[in-house]
This record gives C-alpha cells, sequence and structure tokens, in this order.
C-alpha cells in the first residue's frame, strides 16, 4: 500500500484542469479572482477565515488519500481489478487520481460521463448500461474515433437491442463492430435478461452478428443488498452462482468474441460477495474480474458506512473507509428554543436516503487549531427546505448560535456530488489545499 499512498500523496502531480473558479461558482465568493482549479491551494484560504461563500462543498484529502490506497489494496488482495463508477464524482480530478492510484479503468452511465472520463485520461471504460439510441451510437463511435487507443465495452440484454445496433450501422454505413457485454439481470430489479435461456440465446446471437463482439458477462447486485449479513450473502451468492453457471454455457459453446473474458458486478454497498463471480475460470481463454464500486472514493456518513461495516466483520478488516465529503453551513438564524435554521438545503445535498448529519461544527469567529469540534448528539437535521436545513438540539444543552458553522455528514454521494460544479479539497486542520470540478 505504501507506494499507492506515495502516488496519490502528490496531490496535484499531473493533475491540470482548464476549469475556472469564478463567483458563476456557487460556494465561490464573489469578490475574489477568479483561478484555476488547480490553483485554488495557493490561495492561502482556510475553511474557517470565511473566505467561501455559504454552504460549501468540501472533501476532506486524508480520507480521499486512504480510500484510494484502500480500495485498490483490497482489489489487488483479492486479485480483480478496479473500474471505479464515474458517476458518484463526474471529476476528471478524482478520475486522474483513480487512474493514478492503479485502477484498470472507469465506469459510466452514458456517453456523456464516458467523454469526461476519456479526456481524463482512461484507456478503458465500461458503459454499465445499454446502449439503444442513434444519438448515443453516433456519440460513442466519434468518441472511439478521437480515442484510437480506448477500449470500451457496453451492455447488451436483448435480441430487440442487438437488432438496433444493426439497424444503426445500416442506416449510417457502418461498420464498426461494438464491444459488448451480456447483463444477466435478476427478476423485479433493473435491466439484464431474465433467464440463463434468454442470456444464451442472446449470446448465441451476438457470436453470429458482424456488429457486436462478446467480451464477457456482467451483472449489478447492489439490489439485492438489506444491510443483514446472512440475507445478503444467501441473496447475492445465489447470483454469483448464476452468471458462473452462464459464463461456462457460453464457454462450452465458444461464443466468446475476444483473446480475454471480462467478469464484472460490484457496487459500493457487498462489493466483496461478488468476488468469486469475478474469479470464475473458464477452459478457453484468461479472465479479468472487474469491480465497479464508485462511492468508496469519498465513502458517506451512514448509508455506505453501515454495509461497510458488515464488509469488515466478513473480511476481518483492521482498516475501513473513512467520510471525505461534508457540506458546511451557517447557522443564520435561531428562532426558538431547540431550533436553528442552517444556510443549505435540498439544492446542496442529498436527502434521497436520510437527512444530512451534523458531524462537527464550529463557533462564530473561531478558526484556530481546535476550533472544529464534534457536534452534541442531539443536534440533528429533522426536515430540509429548498435553501435550509432544520436543525433541532437540546436547549438545555451546548446550542448553535447565528453565525456557527456546522458541518453535514450525508449519505449517498452521487446525489451531492451532482448539485456542485467544484468542491474544496481541505487538509484535516481546514486549510484549503486544492479543489476539483465537477462535469455533470
Amino acid at each position: 500500500m505504501g507506494d499507492i499512498l506515495e502516488t496519490i500523496n502528490m496531490w496535484t502531480a499531473g493533475i491540470e484542469s482548464d476549469f475556472v473558479l469564478n463567483a458563476s461558482c456557487k460556494g465561490f465568493p464573489l469578490t475574489a479572482e477568479p483561478c484555476r482549479v488547480s490553483e485554488l491551494g495557493q490561495r492561502g484560504w482556510h475553511l474557517l477565515d470565511d473566505a467561501l461563500a455559504y454552504p460549501v462543498a468540501v472533501l476532506r484529502r486524508p480520507a480521499l488519500t486512504h480510500n484510494l490506497a484502500w480500495m485498490q489494496d483490497f482489489v489487488q488482495r483479492k486479485g480483480v481489478a478496479l473500474a471505479p463508477h464515474g458517476k458518484t464524482t463526474m471529476s476528471p480530478e478524482l478520475f486522474r487520481l483513480q487512474l493514478q492510484a492503479g485502477a484498470w479503468g472507469l465506469t459510466f452511465a452514458n456517453v456523456h460521463q464516458l467523454r469526461v472520463g476519456l479526456a481524463a485520461g482512461a484507456q478503458r471504460a465500461i458503459i454499465a448500461n445499454q446502449l439503444v439510441s442513434d444519438a448515443d451510437l453516433d456519440g460513442l463511435d466519434a468518441l472511439l474515433h478521437q480515442h484510437p487507443q480506448a477500449r470500451v465495452w457496453f451492455l447488451v440484454d436483448s435480441l430487440a437491442q442487438l437488432d438496433a445496433l444493426a439497424d444503426w450501422g445500416a442506416r449510417r454505413k457502418n461498420a464498426r463492430c461494438w464491444d459488448v457485454l451480456l447483463e444477466l439481470g435478476i427478476a423485479g430489479y433493473r435491466t439484464g435478461c431474465r433467464t440463463h435461456e434468454q442470456a444464451l440465446a442472446l449470446a448465441q446471437a451476438i457470436a453470429a452478428s458482424p456488429i457486436a463482439s462478446l467480451g464477457g458477462v456482467e451483472c449489478y447486485e447492489g439490489g439485492l443488498g438489506r444491510c443483514d449479513s446472512a440475507h445478503d450473502i444467501e441473496a447475492v451468492s445465489a447470483l454469483v452462482r448464476s452468471v458462473q453457471a452462464l459464463v461456462q454455457q457460453i464457454d462450452a459453446q465458444g461464443l466468446w468474441g475476444g483473446d480475454e473474458v471480462l467478469l464484472s458486478a460490484g457496487g459500493s454497498a457487498v462489493f466483496d460477495l461478488v468476488i468469486p463471480m469475478l474469479k470464475t475460470q473458464v477452459k478457453s481463454r484468461p479472465v479479468q474480474g472487474v469491480l465497479r464500486s464508485g462511492c468508496y472514493v469519498t465513502h458517506d456518513h451512514w448509508n455506505y458506512a453501515r454495509y461497510l461495516k458488515l464488509v469488515e466483520a466478513r473480511e476481518g478488516l483492521s482498516s475501513s473507509l473513512q467520510p471525505a465529503l461534508e457540506i458546511w453551513a451557517k447557522v443564520q438564524s435561531v428562532p426558538e428554543p431547540g431550533l436553528a435554521i442552517l444556510s443549505a438545503g435540498r439544492r446542496d445535498l442529498s436527502f434521497d436516503q436520510c437527512m444530512p448529519m451534523p458531524v462537527r461544527w464550529a463557533a462564530r469567529g473561531e478558526s484556530g487549531e481546535g476550533a472544529m469540534q464534534a457536534t452534541p448528539e442531539s443536534w440533528k437535521v429533522k426536515a430540509l427546505s429548498d435553501q435550509h436545513a432544520h436543525m433541532v438540539f437540546d436547549a438545555s444543552g451546548v446550542c448553535p448560535q447565528v453565525g456557527d458553522r456546522v458541518a453535514l455528514g450525508i449519505s449517498h454521494p452521487c446525489t451531492t456530488f451532482d448539485k456542485w460544479r467544484w468542491m474544496a479539497v481541505i487538509e484535516d486542520d481546514g486549510r484549503i489545499s486544492g479543489a476539483i470540478s465537477t462535469h455533470f
């Protein structure tokens, strides 16, 4: 792990960003001179000197560094590769750090996201989704012309989609043969073939088609998780066995299109349970297992945190991921005893899985060592408005005052990142050492 840490501790090494921070960016002060993302650390600002406009999104660099190394170490020990899902952050700066840390490639949900990843330097990418529209196929074709060294796979789960690919090729007079992964799904859940018979028929059709090459098999296990180890192990193991059986059937019939078989799965909740699938062996050629977890890079304060406790127990781990993402807000009003109104709301942070959680605070005007403190247990966000968080507290204990700063921890980082065009990178003492941009 030491070599990985040495690489990613060089925070700005090799990271050049043309994204300019200015008054049009939420959280950047209107009176400050614009600067590039890569130059923000040179300003000498501190999170608690109130140089930035609240609310402000921050990433704790030590936690990011730890998480990048932790996950890369995990996949290396398991003998699989990592293609982090880029939809989580859509940040080229973070993409580059993930690649520098040793990621095999990146994963995306659509062609727009892929464009950002290829520009950030990815040479391998999985679009963990079905492509069917002309605009998507036109766009992917153009990107592959622009990046001839890149290899991109997308998912196929029906004969109808295969027909759509053939129709596009005929109308465009384009003979490109697409790299695809066959998706095996779960009844009642998301995309993917529902039966082995359906999947095998599709694999046979792909093998016989000039417009697609069957590179491997993919599934997504995340919807099976219930944050109960006994249930999750049984449910995910059943999916793993199903994929393994399909892979062996495809191999026996000689339907693969390349020299290597890709097997891919892995969200951010029960990713440890799909490792046996990723390490499935076939007789005809080498296998590359690819884990697609994305939220690990910042982790979170509730949903994935509770799942990770189970991963730690199952794996006997002595260390874990650390929450890196916080939204800092001002106490702008204390209109009645036991209620404080904070200057961040639905427009600023995720709330799709749970309310944001006050995790630390600093009194108005305090900025030195020790200014940041853990919040009292009674401080809870009970509701959100578009621009406000309604925080209740025990009026007989420590009471927030107007002007105090409160850090809100979040669950499900994906739906916080897309609310910001940039985020400040801070050290644990609050010094602002850099920034990242997002491109949703």
